[in-house]
């Protein structure tokens, strides 16, 4: 029997998928640590990780993935990774991190990349990049740059988690175009590496590592790795992405008009289209997506709202000992609207659909004798969902429109008033699949590795598990209770 192997590198966990290559089902999951991952924030703004701890929660995941589903190591034919998108990891020439990794809600490159973007000229930067350089990887290597010097001059090559990751699985230092995009490292118009934008800020263009193909046989796991994870040497990696492209693959998101949705750590909503588009503002980003070729190219057009699961996972820290499965179902007993509480949530650093400000989260019409936590829960759901629909309309300006939304039967998608919300604010019907970041990644490393032929192949295993569509009635008290919350923006 054999299997394909993905991994999703998250900010909260790393998760670990295995996946029956003949019927496409997956056969097990795991996720390490059991809770989520620390994040550091030495000063407002910041947000690091180690990226050695999330190396140290992969291997944990295999073990628990093996433990879980006993397989034979040799059946395993190739490996996929999705990872947070965004990060910077600095390495030497031994491949060692130099500093922790400049995570994706990290704020504290925002206003270089503002600088850049109006030093460039903003249309020059629109036209070449597709957005502002803002508070993305290349902007966070110009902070390395100019605020720790005596480690900017021992940098090898800059790369994404993800890349980091495969690094340490096959010692090659290697991205993607996907993963420059996400970087605002990759120049659409000249169709290369953004060469303007590092001459620009003074970044050597050896730091970026070799190119491959997004679905290819990247590199193969090197004996020490194989070790370290039990798995077989010489095993191909064969596809990685950032994480909101990988989740708009895993639902078969690949074609123009497409949508996906996903709300784990970040809340995303994530379009495809066939030509490059951008915002003139920047709020939403286009980014290269992982089917995209010269000959048929495909522009992922992405919203993000930071303060998702972090949100969700700061109420069940600060109101009791709950399970988040016990929240949904206290949040179901208050009303549409949360008789009038509201929650912005817009506390885990700077928000781009708000032009990169770090507003901070705020809860709005507090009152003592008649809200209890059933209110306060809906009120945060509510506000994400919200939050979510400011930046889908946004997305609508630029012609990305959608009639139905996928995403997976997961995370925030789990519970009943954030789909009756998401469904009856956005107005579009959802679609529920039994699929995951790193249920995605494996079937990616599959089209990567040439096991499957194509990707209606490579979805055989997908499976529609719920659909959510919206009710008129339902609308209208959604859309007077979205008014109201966002009269407070």
């Amino acid at each position: 029997m054999q299997y394909l192997i993905g991994y999703d590198i998250g900010s909260s966990s790393v998760k670990a998928a295995l996946l029956e290559i003949s019927t496409g089902k997956t056969l097990a999951s795991a996720h390490s640590p059991s809770q989520e991952m620390a994040i550091s924030a030495l000063h407002t703004g910041w947000a690091e990780q180690d990226p050695n701890d999330w190396w140290a929660e992969l291997v944990n995941a295999t073990q628990l993935l093996k433990a879980k589903h006993a397989f034979d190591p040799a059946g395993v034919a190739a490996i996929g990774i999705s990872y947070q998108m965004h990060g910077l990891v600095v390495v030497d020439k031994a491949g060692v991190p130099l500093r922790p990794s400049i995570i994706w809600c990290d704020s504290r490159a925002a206003k270089i990349g503002d600088s850049a973007f109006h030093e460039m000229g903003n249309d020059y930067c629109l036209k070449h990049f597709l957005n502002s350089p803002g508070n993305f990887t290349a902007s966070k290597l110009k902070w390395v740059k100019e605020n720790e010097p005596h480690i900017f001059e021992r940098i090898d090559k800059a790369m994404l988690p993800g890349d980091y990751i495969a690094l340490r699985m096959t010692g090659e230092a290697q991205t993607t175009v996907s993963g420059l995009s996400e970087g605002i490292l990759w120049d659409f118009a000249a169709e290369q590496p953004a060469y303007s934008l590092l001459e620009h800020y003074g970044i050597p263009v050896g730091m970026i590592p070799k190119l491959v193909p997004t679905f290819s046989k990247q590199a193969i796991l090197t004996k020490e790795a194989a070790t370290e994870l039990g798995l077989h040497a010489g095993i191909p990696v064969a596809y990685r992405a950032g994480d909101q492209p990988n989740n708009a693959f895993s639902l078969n998101v690949l074609n123009p008009g497409e949508v996906a949705a996903t709300a784990g750590t970040s809340g995303v909503i994530y379009g495809v289209g066939d030509r490059p588009t951008f915002d003139k503002q920047s709020r939403v980003n286009s980014f290269s997506h992982v089917n995209s070729t010269h000959e048929n190219p495909r522009t992922g057009v992405l919203l993000c709202v930071n303060g998702t699961g972090a949100l969700n996972s700061w109420l069940r820290r600060n109101t009791g000992n709950h399970t988040y499965d016990g929240m949904n179902r206290l949040a179901a007993q208050a009303p549409i609207g949360s008789d009038g509480l509201r929650f912005l949530p817009f506390g885990n650093g700077a928000e781009r659909i708000l032009n990169n400000q770090d507003r901070g989260g705020t809860l709005v019409g507090l009152q003592f004798n008649r809200h209890s936590q059933a209110h306060l829960f809906r009120a945060g759901q509510e506000g994400i969902v919200f939050a979510l629909n400011y930046g889908f309309r946004i997305m609508n300006e630029m012609g990305v429109k959608a009639e139905t939304v996928r995403a997976g039967h997961a995370n925030m998608f789990l519970s009943p008033v954030f789909r009756d919300a998401f469904a009856n604010t956005t107005g579009a019907v959802v679609e529920l699949y039994n699929t995951d970041g790193a249920t995605g990644a494996a079937r990616g490393a599959g089209i990567g590795a040439g096991i499957y032929g194509d990707a209606k192949e490579a979805f055989k295993g997908l499976e529609n598990v719920g659909v959510v569509e919206p009710n008129k009635y339902l609308m209208e008290e959604y859309g007077a209770a979205y008014a109201a919350w966002a009269s407070w923006l």
